[in-house]
């Protein structure tokens, strides 16, 4: 299938690994430009360099107010425009409510959500027709996941932002959609997962919990994402689409 992304342009923020950077692997692969972010200038390089010309790797900090106008830039600098953006960022620190401190949850609130906002107006101001704006968020939009409360305070709030954002930016033909990765084998599950005190015995839980049995790829987030961001999926807007093996309880 041809989902339409030669020569495409997508900014992908936290894509140094993990999600992100399967996400930027799958664009790539089907002919689209991405500009990927990282935290610094070597992981952002390094994650470019293993996905050859058509990546360009920046370090930005997304909580840092200036860093959708410096994003946005190096992607009309080094490809000549601008088609999506995928906005993701590390999980925020777990614990409980009674255990998460104010700074975290200002931390979080600055990254996590102020940040993505930000880049999302941003972006929303010059995307042209045809354009879209992902929010990679959390299965946590629509059941609490124990332990990570303030993920479960800020996704839904995210997911809420999104929604009321695809209503705006519809009648320009401009989509905005959330991507609820459920337990994906990257790095941060295996810590979560460590957090238990029993990583295998968590493992096998979760597992047993999902009715396809088994913690997902970055490689099959990756494909879903890819799809979702393409002109494939031109009439999908306004929509949370989980990738999480069946693990959501509603339908």
């Amino acid at each position: 299938m041809d989902l339409g992304l030669t020569d495409r342009t997508y900014l992908l923020t936290g894509a140094t690994r993990g999600l992100g950077f399967a996400t930027a692997r799958e664009l790539v692969a089907d002919g689209a430009h991405v500009v990927l972010t990282g935290r610094t200038e070597e992981s952002a390089a390094a994650a470019a360099a293993a996905l050859g010309d058509r990546a360009l790797g920046v370090a930005a900090d997304n909580s840092a107010a200036d860093a959708p106008d410096r994003l946005l830039a190096a992607a009309r600098a080094r490809f000549g425009r601008l088609d999506g953006v995928l906005i993701s960022v590390g999980g925020p620190a777990p614990g409980t409510a009674a255990d998460n401190t104010d700074e975290q949850w200002q931390s979080a609130f600055e990254s996590v959500f102020l940040g993505a906002v930000r880049l999302a107006r941003a972006a929303a101001a010059e995307l042209p027709a045809g354009g879209v704006i992902g929010f990679v968020l959390s299965g946590s939009v629509y059941e609490p996941i124990s332990g990570l409360t303030i993920s479960n305070g800020l996704r839904p709030g995210l997911a809420g932002f999104a929604k009321s954002l695809a209503n705006e930016l519809g009648p320009r033909g401009i989509r905005v959609l959330g991507v609820l990765p459920g337990r994906i084998a990257t790095d941060r599950m295996t810590q979560l997962d460590a957090l238990s005190g029993d990583p295998e015995g968590s493992h096998a839980r979760n597992c047993a919990s999902i009715p396809l049995g088994r913690y997902g790829t970055p490689e099959e987030f990756g494909r879903t994402a890819a799809f979702l961001l393409s002109p494939a999926a031109s009439y999908l807007t306004g929509v949370m689409v989980p990738v999480d093996g069946g693990a959501r309880h509603g339908f």
